[in-house]
């Protein structure tokens, strides 16, 4: 990729993320689209160009406007939420929301339609569909909300309770809500969720046909075994990573006077955080070093993944390069690139970059955990104007989980390996080895094998 000399090719970003615990408010109404006659609100982050653009001026760079995008997505369901009453059947899905901890607002997601919604909120069988199909589906859910703190939510009453047992269900749930008052039409970009349809605050809430799924019914049962307990128990049986996500958000485990609702944005990287550090420390530092470079490709909606794995002890590195157009860098000109890293003892501070860093790790910790071997691994993103719309964590989760189950190819060295990954992305190998910390201490770091002659004794 031809660059001009005098022109800085690409910036290092190192954006602060608070720790799963704090609350950063960093969205706010932006524009009213005319298309909609004013009645549709998105929310971007703030001093966003989006309100000067309004989709028409191409200010972001992006090949196409994620704003109209939904738009068009919610042209289809708009004659569907006009009524304060509405049926439909819920994957299940719920959301807990984070604005004004720890009195925030909970409830269900319902889409307007009956039947098996299951898909609608089981992001690991969304793989092979492509943005417009995830978005259309996503936001079909409409979002009923009401008031409670999340330290007393047993205390919340029918709406809590009914909540807690769609989160809990194995199938998609018939429910039956009452608004106050008609749905808005506020959407949320965020990187962290999945998207979701408007929302309305919740009067009556009814559902039928409800059948826990037994795996966490018996967790949600057990007051004496902790969260972090529950949440590895159900994964070593197969529960998928989401329904944990959702079940963890609803205050679903825990010791019974510690349990609390966990905004659903905190529960994700929680459950992957508290999975692949468990992995990393009790089964993955155990094994032996695998004997050989490996590089792992895979490609998703305008993403391309790269994992490569090294023989030495547990490292881990997630890189991610987003180019200009693409998702979160509205830059015409840089490619804006960022990291972070932890060596064998793990890190004790919050990823600079945010929820993906946990998502990734946990892909990759399972997959040495099944081979029984541990290595140093690195994973580059490289994100293209493709990427128009941040659809949460879970894609980067998945991207590494695909990749992972593909063929690796392997190499003898590490010059070799990084010669085929040079030739698989587009940026150069030399800015990534500026941004990495594993590469430049495999590049440059003498290790003591160097010295060692056949016949030397210590």
């Amino acid at each position: 990729m031809p660059m001009s000399k005098s022109r800085k090719f690409v910036k290092i970003v190192k954006k602060k993320i608070p720790w799963i615990q704090h609350v950063l408010d960093n969205v706010r109404d932006a524009l009213d689209l005319n298309l909609l006659e004013n009645e549709l609100k998105i929310k971007v982050p703030r001093k966003s160009m989006c309100i000067y653009c309004r989709g028409t001026k191409n200010l972001c760079g992006k090949s196409r406007c994620p704003v109209i995008i939904k738009m068009y997505s919610y042209i289809k369901i708009k004659p569907l939420i006009e009524d304060l009453q509405l049926e439909g059947s819920s994957p299940p899905a719920v959301f807990i929301g984070r604005y004004g901890y720890p009195r925030v607002y909970a409830g269900p997601l319902v889409p307007p339609l009956l039947g098996d919604t299951g898909i609608y909120d089981y992001p690991e069988k969304w793989l092979n569909m492509n943005i417009d199909q995830i978005v259309d589906m996503r936001l079909k859910l409409i979002r009923g909300k009401f008031l409670v703190n999340v330290k007393k939510f047993e205390d919340a009453g029918k709406l809590m309770d009914l909540t807690l047992e769609l989160a809990l269900s194995a199938n998609s749930v018939e429910t039956d809500v009452q608004f106050k008052k008609k749905p808005s039409k506020a959407i949320v970009l965020d990187d962290q969720v999945q998207p979701m349809g408007p929302s309305a605050p919740l009067k009556k809430l009814e559902i039928s046909n409800s059948k826990w799924d037994k795996r966490l019914e018996k967790a949600f049962y057990d007051y004496d075994l902790k969260a972090s307990e529950a949440i590895l128990e159900l994964h070593k049986h197969g529960v998928p990573v989401s329904r944990i996500q959702r079940a963890f958000s609803v205050g679903a485990f825990g010791l019974r006077r510690l349990r609390r609702l966990v905004p659903t944005r905190w529960s994700i990287t929680a459950v992957d955080s508290i999975i692949s550090r468990e992995i990393r420390d009790e089964i993955v530092k155990r094994c032996p070093p695998i004997n050989e470079y490996r590089v792992y490709e895979a490609k998703f909606l305008g993403n391309k993944f790269i994992v490569m794995m090294m023989p030495e002890a547990w490292s881990y590195e997630l890189i991610e390069a987003w180019y200009p157009g693409s998702a979160w860098n509205p830059s015409r000109r840089y490619i804006s690139i960022g990291g972070d890293w932890e060596g064998y003892a793990g890190r004790t501070t919050y990823a600079k970059i945010g929820g993906c860093y946990y998502a990734a790790r946990l892909a990759v910790t399972e997959h040495l955990s099944r081979e029984r071997r541990q290595a140093a691994v690195i994973v580059l993103r490289e994100a293209y104007p493709d990427y128009i719309l941040p659809l949460g964590v879970w894609s980067v989760r998945e991207s590494v989980r695909s990749a992972l189950r593909s063929k690796p190819i392997k190499f003898d060295t590490l010059e070799e390996a990084l010669r085929h990954i040079s030739a698989r992305l587009k940026i150069r190998m030399r800015h990534w080895i500026e941004t990495s910390e594993l590469l430049k201490r495999a590049l440059l770091q003498k290790k003591i094998t160097r010295y060692l002659t056949k016949g030397n004794t210590f």
